[in-house]
C-alpha cells in the first residue's frame, strides 16, 4: 500500500496534451500496478480539454500534476517530471499506452536480482479503439544493446524502460533537439552503462493511431541522422525507411510509402522489402466480423498472452464513467 509519509518505490511520468479519454485509459493502468508504491507525475502540455478535470475528479493522491502553458515538447515535459520524481525508480509511460498490473513489479525484480540499472520488457501493438493489433518478443539484453546503434530495438516507445534514479541523475536529461527519437538516444546512453535487466513478456500496450509521431518521416531522419553524429554510429537506414513506409501506409500515404520502400531497396534491404509487402498484404486481406470486447485471444501465443490483462483493463473501463466527454483532436496534440 502506498503510504503519504514514505518515498514510493517508482515515480512514473506522463506528458499530455488534449488526450483526455486515452490519459484516463494510461493512468487507470498505471494506478493499478501491484505489489508497488509508486506516485504520478502527470506534465499537462497546457490541454485545453477536459485533462484537468478528470484528473481531478480521480481523487487519486499519488497522482501531482504540473502544468506546462504554453508547451514545452515531450522531451522537457518529461525531463521536468522526472526532476520532481521522489521514487527509488524512474518510469514513463506516453499518455496513449497502456501497462499490464504487473510491469513495474516484474521490472524492479528483474533489476535488483540481476543488480541492472536500467530494465524493459516486450510489447504489443494495440488499435485505436483496444483490439489486439501484432507484437513479438524483443531481442535480449546483450542483442538489444548491439541493435540500439542501429535502431530503437526496444519496443514500445517510451512507455516500456524504468531505470534507477540516481542513473538518471547520471546519464543526464532526454535531448530536447529530437521530438520523435528521444527515447532510443536515452537508450543508447543507458546501454553504455550496462546491461539492462529483460522482463520478456508483453507488458506494454502501445496504441498505433494516426497521431503517433512515428508518422512525422522528416523528423524521423533528422532525429536518426543527430544521433549518428551524437554517438558515432550508423543507422541500419534499410530498416528505417522500411518502418517508416509502414507509417506513411498508417497514414494512407501510399505514394510515400512506396517511396520509402524504394529507398529502402537502395539500400539494400529488397527481401526484406518483400517480406513487408507480403505481410501487409494478409493483413489487408477481408475479415470476418467478430462481435465481443475490443480486445480478443489470437492464435499467436505471444499476443495472446496480452489479451487477459487487456480484457481486464477494458471491463473495469467499461465499468466506470470516465470523466471526459471524449477523445479531443485538437490540432498540435502531444506527439510521441
Amino acid at each position: 500500500m502506498f503510504m503519504d509519509a514514505a518515498a514510493p518505490d517508482i515515480t512514473i511520468v506522463v506528458p499530455t496534451r488534449n488526450r483526455c479519454a486515452w490519459l484516463m485509459m494510461t493512468l487507470r493502468s498505471v494506478l493499478r500496478q501491484r505489489h508497488v508504491a509508486l506516485e504520478v507525475v502527470v506534465v499537462d502540455e497546457a490541454s485545453t480539454d477536459d485533462t484537468a478535470a478528470a484528473i481531478a475528479a480521480l481523487h487519486d493522491p499519488r497522482i501531482r500534476v504540473i502544468r506546462h502553458d504554453p508547451p514545452k515538447g515531450v522531451s522537457t515535459a518529461r525531463n521536468r517530471g522526472a526532476a520532481d520524481a521522489r521514487g527509488e525508480w524512474i518510469g514513463f509511460v506516453d499518455d496513449d499506452d497502456v501497462w499490464a498490473p504487473d510491469k513495474i513489479a516484474r521490472q524492479i525484480d528483474a533489476a535488483n536480482r540481476l543488480g541492472c540499472e536500467w530494465t524493459y520488457t516486450g510489447s504489443v501493438n494495440i488499435t485505436a479503439d483496444g483490439y489486439l493489433m501484432s507484437g513479438r518478443p524483443p531481442l535480449g539484453p546483450k542483442d538489444v544493446v548491439a541493435a540500439l546503434t542501429r535502431y530503437n530495438a526496444i519496443p514500445g516507445g517510451g512507455s516500456n524502460v524504468i531505470l534507477r534514479r540516481r542513473t538518471w541523475g547520471e546519464v543526464g536529461l532526454f535531448e530536447t533537439r529530437l521530438h520523435n527519437t528521444e527515447d532510443w538516444e536515452m537508450w543508447l546512453r543507458l546501454a553504455k552503462r550496462g546491461l539492462p535487466a529483460l522482463v520478456c513478456h508483453p507488458l506494454v500496450g502501445y496504441r498505433v493511431h494516426s497521431f503517433n509521431s512515428s508518422l512525422n518521416v522528416a523528423e524521423i531522419v533528422r532525429g536518426a541522422r543527430l544521433i549518428e553524429a551524437m554517438h558515432q554510429t550508423t543507422v541500419d537506414w534499410g530498416r528505417l525507411h522500411r518502418w517508416m513506409a509502414e507509417s506513411c501506409l498508417r497514414r494512407g500515404q501510399r505514394g510515400a510509402a512506396i517511396a520509402e520502400f524504394a529507398r529502402a531497396i537502395a539500400c539494400g534491404d529488397i527481401q526484406a522489402v518483400l517480406g513487408d509487402l507480403a505481410r501487409i498484404c494478409r493483413r489487408r486481406l477481408p475479415r470476418r466480423e467478430v462481435s465481443g470486447p475490443p480486445v480478443a485471444t489470437h492464435r499467436d501465443p505471444w499476443i495472446s498472452s496480452a489479451a487477459a490483462w487487456l480484457n481486464e483493463l477494458h471491463a473495469e473501463a467499461r465499468g466506470a464513467t470516465l470523466p471526459c466527454r471524449g477523445l479531443s483532436r485538437v490540432p498540435g496534440a502531444m506527439a510521441r
